[in-house]
C-alpha cells in the first residue's frame, strides 16, 4: 500500500519525505491558505520534494471551470494530480481531463456506487472519506471493503482506491488489510504509526546493556 502525506506544510513534507516512506501528497486550497502562501507556488515546491502524485484541488463547481483551473496546475509538473469533487460536473471534468492525459483524483466519495461512476469516468484514483462516515455513526472501513471488492470484479477499472479522512493509525492498518491501494495520512498519524512503547523500552534496555558492557570492559582492561 502506498502512503501519501495529507498536508500543505512544506517543512512537514520535507521531514517525512526524508524517512523514505512517502509516495505522494494530498493537499487542497484550504490547507494551503493556512500557510498564507500562493497555491501554485506551494504545489511546485512540493513537487520538488516528493517524486510521486501531488493532488491539487480545483474550486470551481462546473466542468468548464474545473478544466480551466486544472490545466495550469497540471502544467506545473507531470506529477500533479487534479482533485475534483464527486458530483456530475466533476465526472464530466474527469473524463475531459483524462482525455488530455491529466491525472485525476475524484474526492469526497461516500459510496461504492459513486466510486464505480468515478472509475467509469476514468479517474486515476478515487478518495473515500472514511472519518466523516465514522463521525456520523457509520463504519467508514466498510466502504473501503465494498469499493476494493467491487473494483476487483472489474479488472478493466484502473482507478486506485485512496483512503482519505484518516483519523487514527488503525484506519491505516485496516486499509492495508483490505487491500486499498493508497492511504493518505496527516503527519500526526504518521508519528503514531512509527511509535510503540515496546520499541522505546527495548531500545532503552539495549543502550543500558551496551553502557554496562562498555563500563565492564573498561574496568577489565584497567
Amino acid at each position: 500500500m502506498q502512503i501519501y502525506l495529507d498536508t500543505a506544510e512544506v517543512e512537514d513534507i520535507r521531514k517525512y519525505a526524508a524517512w523514505g516512506v512517502i509516495d505522494g501528497v494530498t493537499t487542497n486550497p484550504s490547507l494551503v491558505a493556512k500557510s498564507g502562501r500562493v497555491f501554485e507556488e506551494v504545489i511546485e515546491e512540493i513537487c520538488g520534494i516528493v517524486d510521486g502524485p501531488i493532488s491539487a484541488e480545483v474550486t470551481a463547481l462546473d466542468a468548464d471551470g474545473m478544466v480551466a483551473q486544472a490545466e495550469p496546475l497540471a502544467a506545473i509538473h507531470s506529477n500533479v494530480t487534479i482533485k475534483v469533487p464527486l458530483i456530475p460536473e466533476g465526472l464530466k471534468a474527469t473524463k475531459r481531463l483524462r482525455e488530455k492525459d491529466v491525472k485525476v483524483n475524484v474526492t469526497l466519495c461516500f459510496s461504492a456506487t459513486q466510486a464505480v461512476l468515478a472509475a467509469k469516468a476514468g479517474a486515476t484514483m478515487v478518495s473515500p472519506f472514511i472519518g466523516r462516515l465514522d463521525d456520523r455513526g457509520e463504519r467508514g472501513m466498510a466502504l473501503i471493503e465494498d469499493i476494493v471488492r467491487t473494483f476487483r470484479n472489474y479488472p478493466q477499472f484502473n482507478t486506485k482506491v485512496l483512503v482519505a479522512s484518516v483519523r487514527n493509525a488503525d484506519h491505516v492498518r485496516q486499509s492495508a488489510l483490505l487491500g486499498a491501494d493508497i492511504c493518505t495520512i496527516p503527519p500526526k498519524i504518521l508519528d503514531k504509526m512509527v511509535s510503540h512503547d515496546l520499541t522505546d523500552t527495548g531500545l532503552a534496555a539495549f543502550l543500558k546493556d551496551w553502557e554496562n558492557a562498555q563500563t565492564a570492559e573498561g574496568a577489565t582492561t584497567s
